[in-house]
């Protein structure tokens, strides 16, 4: 199962699907998709706004930031990952804990 954990300031991301074998598991491929677009388009924004490291196995985002358009592109990648948590509730966990980063609108 894929965990995504949301505390703080901080997106962690790990575990693998278990929906199909490695490299044909559309869960694992969405999650991956919807994380590297969203890294992508914050960077875009400013560069700065967000650290994250990826090892292989667990992707972990700090927030550095809560300018508005920032906020809303990680509010963004949070609601594609609870959607994808309804459809395949087996192989996907998002949790939130506190406030997301006191998200800025």
């Amino acid at each position: 199962m894929i965990k995504v954990n949301c505390k703080d300031n901080k997106i962690v991301i790990s575990g693998h699907a278990n929906f199909a074998d490695y490299g044909k598991d559309i869960v694992c491929a969405s999650v991956s998709s919807i994380v590297t677009t969203s890294i992508n388009a914050i960077y875009l924004f400013d560069s700065e706004a967000i650290t994250y490291h990826d090892d292989g196995g667990v992707i972990t985002i700090e927030l550095l930031s809560n300018e508005q358009s920032i906020s809303k592109l990680i509010l963004n990648m949070f609601n594609m990952l609870k959607d994808l948590e309804r459809q395949y509730p087996k192989n996907i966990k998002v949790e939130m804990r506190d406030n997301l980063w006191n998200l800025n609108f």
